[in-house]
């Protein structure tokens, strides 16, 4: 049976599970000549954020359509390729379009690649996204570095047969988010960028009032739909993980939200001058 061509929806048995899980492997044998040596550095580009790949010097686009063991990106803005090159110095890999658990996909096959990026050298891994605002202080247009999250979708990544060579069974989340990665993002940059908490939903329908009214209580300052998958993983693989927010909109129910793909796409367009700024001035650091 072929990954690409099942069903989605369906509960598949183990051997299935264990052979999507296993795929990492084809995507990392067919792009290990392909990426520049000693990449160290990984960043996934969330909705609306990718004029920061203007920046990549020597660009190889690789379409994930065309790496084995990759599923296709469907959300809006998220070209579902990877890019490599140099970005400010540094040897990288790009990844342009993240694919979401809403799409229909299994929870391991949209992070697979985070295992891939491991196999391929990758240590440090830069999470990117757009979020609503759940706290009226937290302006539309806001960077917000994630310091912590709640998964609140039910769901984990880590779920199925264990891979001992590329994790451990259980995995300690307390620095899932590098503490020393935040301090190095944060020296400099206190006046554009704010720490916050980030709860994760499936989607794809965005949170109702009430919704926001209790994720708020519970501690979140941003909700969004995907990067904790990510997180999860990369604390799994034992990657020194950062995530940057940028907010494109209050909340539901919060005065003056505006909550569409479109207002989405609007403001991180307006916020992507300091996001490039703010990641240059990181690589100056690591």
């Amino acid at each position: 049976m072929s990954f690409k061509k099942y069903d989605k929806g369906v509960n598949h048995p183990p051997s299935f599970k264990r052979m999507i899980i296993m795929s990492y492997k084809q995507s990392a044998d067919y792009l290990k000549d392909k990426v520049l040596p000693d990449t160290k550095i990984a960043i996934v580009i969330g909705s609306g954020l990718s004029s920061i790949i203007d920046n990549i010097e020597g660009k190889q686009v690789i379409s994930y359509a065309d790496i084995p063991g990759f599923v296709k990106s469907t959300a809006p803005t998220h070209k579902g390729e990877m890019v490599i090159g140099e970005l400010f110095g540094q040897p990288i890999i790009c990844m342009n379009g993240r694919v979401h658990f809403y799409e229909g996909y299994d929870m391991s096959e949209i992070t697979n690649y985070i295992k891939t990026l491991k196999l391929l050298g990758v240590e440090t891994l830069i999470l990117t996204n757009a979020s609503g605002s759940m706290k009226q202080e937290l302006e539309p247009g806001s960077l917000v570095v994630i310091e912590d999250h709640l998964n609140l979708s039910g769901r984990n990544p880590l779920i199925g047969t264990n891979d001992d060579a590329m994790g451990p069974r259980f995995v300690d989340m307390s620095n899932a988010y590098s503490k020393e990665l935040i301090e190095k993002v944060m020296d400099g940059n206190e006046d554009v960028l704010t720490k916050g908490t980030y709860v994760f939903t499936t989607g794809p329908s965005f949170e109702t009032p009430a919704e926001i009214r209790a994720y708020r209580m519970l501690g979140g300052d941003i909700v969004g739909m995907s990067t904790v998958p990510e997180a999860i993983m990369g604390a799994f693989c034992g990657l020194n993980t950062l995530a940057i927010s940028c907010v494109s909109n209050y909340g539901t129910g919060i005065p003056g939200s505006n909550v569409s793909d479109e207002e989405l796409v609007r403001v991180t367009g307006l916020s992507q001058k300091r996001f490039v700024r703010v990641i240059q001035q990181l690589f100056e650091k690591i």
